[in-house]
């Protein structure tokens, strides 16, 4: 994908289109949608993106860059394996409840064929995180900490999957764990979720005692 500089009409019209694709999904929304919406002409929009295709591309890139970056970061961190591991989950954790929207196309749209294509940057871009996913595994198996015989590639989609499926039940979770507010429930997440993804993670990692 190549690298689209983002003034803050662009940005208006990504953040726009992260709104309306979630809600009615990438065929239920328009061009015409989006510029309506985002107060713009449809020329503009066409100009700075070419198709709606192109568009949801560069919402993806400008969604998703900044978690390579933190990953790349995390790696070159002079702290013990499972410290960093820790920090790995909190950051995957961080970066769904910030971009709960584009999650959200992206979990319709990867089943939709017809949009491989410009899912094609996002595949790629995975590629690099699962790389730097295994590197930091890798640097803890190397030092005895972690077990040999891990399946590294799934270690993101256990830590992924197990936030999605919080929150696509969230109503039942609620119930039992008396989340009356929007704050309680991100507090839960936040402290409770993540230390049991934690506890999880490391279960899979460490050699049992």
């Amino acid at each position: 994908m190549s690298h689209i500089e983002l003034n803050d009409k662009k940005i208006q019209i990504l953040n726009v289109a992260e709104k309306l694709f979630s809600e009615k999904g990438f065929e239920g929304t328009s061009i015409r949608d989006i510029s309506k919406e985002a107060k713009i002409n449809i020329a503009m929009v066409s100009y700075y993106f070419g198709s709606k295709e192109r568009l949801l591309e560069a919402l993806i890139f400008h969604k998703t860059v900044d978690l390579k970056l933190q990953l790349e970061n995390l790696l070159q961190e002079d702290i013990e394996p499972l410290e960093k591991v820790n920090k790995l989950i909190e950051i995957y954790i961080n970066r769904i409840c910030l971009n709960k929207g584009i999650y959200r196309v992206l979990h319709f749209e990867l089943y939709n064929k017809k949009r491989e294509k410009s899912l094609q940057a996002f595949t790629e871009l995975k590629k690099g995180n699962l790389k730097s996913v295994e590197s930091i595994i890798k640097q803890g198996q190397a030092l005895g900490v972690f077990r040999k015989d891990v399946n590294i590639q799934l270690i993101t989609p256990t830590i992924i999957g197990t936030f999605f499926h919080f929150h696509m039940n969230r109503s039942f979770f609620e119930e039992i764990f008396d989340l009356k507010t929007e704050e309680m429930f991100n507090n839960y997440i936040k402290n409770d979720l993540t230390k049991h993804i934690q506890q999880t993670i490391k279960a899979l990692l460490v050699y049992e005692n």
